[in-house]
């Protein structure tokens, strides 16, 4: 059984989800209310078919339904919430001999389980209509549309998905113990990644070592990890897995989770080799020193954007003292020299999903947007920091072609060291990212606790 740690130590696992589950009631009570609404159902998925295929890909439960069920790989199943009862989980577990079915939970086994009414279906299909006006928040293209038909609901109101999104944003303790396990079984991945790179070892190799210490399945990873050695690491979301260990053993970056009760952690690591360049080892250096300065500054209150602003100016600055790039680093941003060598936002919201919810969309009410910056459309997140929010913070440096090459052919290049930029390019980049959640007066610094040994 999972027992996270929590920072209240008065606090029980099964305490700390029973507040979690009691809070998401009168949560969802009061959007039922200001929405005027009798109930509200929500659909787990179900597994998508490959195209002219027998077989299904890998699948994982909806956001809000894990929200409430801590049972990420449950599928064709509803939740039915409703003011002043007990939720329904109308949990789908067919009789079938070709793969194991889900075990219903129970209180001595899943103390969490006493807080619903259970109901065993054999079938995917609800069995009865709530009365009164239904939300019905789920995939609605997946189901089939006489279920749809049938439970007469309102498909996913826009306000009120908004406000439930809205309701993920800050975490409760147990959320919180959820991200800092998943934070330390991905750290002893990363360390296991590291000893494998540096014992000669593929992408492949990597991965495997990674998987075997986060003690996970490929399926079961938030996200497809990155694993990748020299120019490899320059590619933001590669996807690949070498099969032979290349001649010279310049870089490695790993991005890559894991996942407790459906909470996701996001680490990147970046690691120089035996054949590494002194400037490449200076590059870590300064992206590791940056990232620990920009962290230094994280409270409730402070402004997202200019803290993914902060990063750049902090980056023309590294790249000044490396000698890549002559201009001050004010000068660098506003060319947009530091968005060619980052080109991705400094990091976003966690937790059920690895990009969460919300992080432009500081008032659920209007549901206005908070756009980027101009020239920095990749930035996810856009809030002011508030108490209980996960997030990470993620600096890079990277040599990207087909980023740098048009700075070569303007007046912008003439400031730019294009020896020392060709001489980097063989390493690919560096990707410092940690895991955070804010405090009253500061942030927790889930990557790197010292269980995590990162």
């Amino acid at each position: 059984m999972f027992e996270p740690r929590l920072n209240d130590p008065a606090l029980t696992h099964a305490e700390a989800h029973r507040a979690h589950l009691a809070a998401l009631q009168a949560r969802y009570e009061l959007a039922m209310q200001q929405h005027d609404l009798d109930a509200i159902v929500l659909h787990s998925g179900k597994p998508k078919r490959h195209f002219a295929d027998d077989q299904d890909a890998s699948f994982k439960s909806h956001a809000h339904f894990l929200h409430w069920v801590p049972m990420a790989g449950l599928s064709d199943s509803w939740l039915l919430v409703r003011p002043g009862e007990r939720p329904t989980l109308y949990l789908y577990a067919p009789d079938d001999f070709w793969h194991l079915s889900p075990t219903l939970p129970t209180p001595d086994i899943a103390p969490w389980a006493a807080c619903f009414e259970i109901v065993h279906l054999r079938k995917p299909t609800l069995p009865e209509r709530p009365e009164g006006r239904v939300a019905l928040v789920g995939e609605i293209a997946e189901l089939q549309p006489e279920v749809v038909s049938e439970l007469e609901a309102l498909p996913n109101p826009l306000g009120l998905v908004r406000q439930l999104d809205e309701g993920r944003v800050c975490k409760s303790e147990f959320e919180i113990a959820c991200l800092r396990e998943a934070s330390l079984r991905a750290a002893r991945g990363h360390l296991a990644a590291r000893r494998t790179f540096m014992e000669g070892g593929a992408e492949l190799d990597i991965q495997l070592a990674y998987l075997g210490a986060s003690r996970q399945r490929e399926s079961d990873v938030p996200y497809g990890n990155i694993v990748g050695l020299n120019e490899h690491a320059a590619v933001l979301h590669y996807q690949h897995y070498g099969l032979q260990t290349p001649d010279s053993r310049r870089s490695l970056l790993v991005d890559a989770g894991a996942s407790v009760h459906g909470y996701a952690s996001d680490i990147t690591r970046s690691w120089a080799g035996d054949d590494a360049l002194p400037l490449y080892r200076s590059l870590i250096v300064g992206v590791e020193a940056l990232q620990k300065r920009l962290i230094a500054r994280l409270a409730p209150g402070v402004d997202y954007v200019e803290l993914h602003l902060e990063m750049h100016r902090e980056l023309g600055e590294l790249l000044r003292e490396l000698g890549v790039v002559s201009l001050p680093a004010e000068e660098q941003v506003a060319q947009g020299i530091t968005a060619a060598f980052c080109p991705h936002g400094l990091g976003h919201l966690l937790g059920l999903q690895v990009h969460d919810v919300a992080g432009r969309i500081p008032d659920h009410t209007s549901g206005e947007v908070r756009h980027p910056p101009e020239g920095h459309p990749m930035l996810r997140l856009t809030r002011v920091l508030e108490t209980g929010m996960a997030i990470t913070i993620e600096p890079g440096c990277y040599i990207i072609p087909m980023l740098l090459e048009p700075l070569r052919n303007d007046a912008r290049g003439e400031a730019i060291n294009w020896s020392l930029v060709d001489a980097l390019a063989p390493h690919g980049g560096v990707r410092i990212e940690d895991n955070l959640v804010i405090t009253a007066d500061g942030a927790e610094n889930l990557t790197r606790s010292p269980d995590t040994g990162l």
